[in-house]
């Protein structure tokens, strides 16, 4: 009887679940708005399956690699990057799964980059993250209002000094480095929230 509860409650909680992932189509429509206009037709998309698995979705023929918005967490989150960040993307993906958060998870990557273990691109790559609240997005991919475009550039190992990039804002939307020094170090590009 234990066991015919236990498969029922699972059932019920794959389908409850399966039920609040948009449809493919859905999801690569909001993954793009991440995305510049002229990047979106050719970029690739990865999306949410119905055990909430990262799949892919549609091929590309660019070097843009963008994520669906993961149902699973709260508020709205899409990114799209450079194909080449797609290492660290996905070891940053799989170190999170692992229980992994925060500056355990960056000190473990910068370890594996000085390691040789995992490898970040030799050029500056772009990362554009768009976000919103959960009410400001329409159900079935009718689209997001009120969404708010952020933008990286990971420059790996760069510095206040070797960029002329302060290490925060005097203003909003002024370019500032993060993690200089480090794999990670990346050029901030916060506009102002309207």
């Amino acid at each position: 009887m234990k066991s015919i509860l236990l498969l029922l409650c699972s059932v019920i909680c794959v389908s409850a679940c399966a039920q609040n992932i948009p449809n493919a189509e859905a999801q690569i429509k909001n993954a793009l708005l991440a995305a510049p206009a002229d990047k979106r037709d050719g970029a690739a998309v990865y999306g949410y399956n119905s055990a909430n698995q990262l799949v892919p979705l549609r091929k590309g023929s660019n070097e843009l690699i963008c994520l669906a918005d993961n149902p699973a967490e709260k508020g709205f989150s899409v990114a799209c990057y450079h194909r080449d960040l797609e290492p660290f993307m996905a070891r940053g993906r799989a170190l999170r799964q692992a229980g992994k958060q925060g500056r355990d998870l960056f000190d473990t990557r910068e370890q594996e980059v000085k390691a040789g273990k995992l490898k970040m691109p030799g050029h500056p790559t772009t990362l554009y993250v768009f976000t919103a609240k959960d009410e400001d997005v329409m159900e079935g991919g009718g689209g997001v209002k009120n969404g708010y475009l952020r933008y990286v550039v990971y420059t790996p190992y760069a510095t206040a000094a070797s960029t002329g990039l302060p290490l925060k804002p005097d203003a909003p939307g002024q370019p500032w480095l993060m993690d200089p020094g480090t794999h990670g170090a990346h050029i901030m590009i916060t506009p102002a929230k309207q």
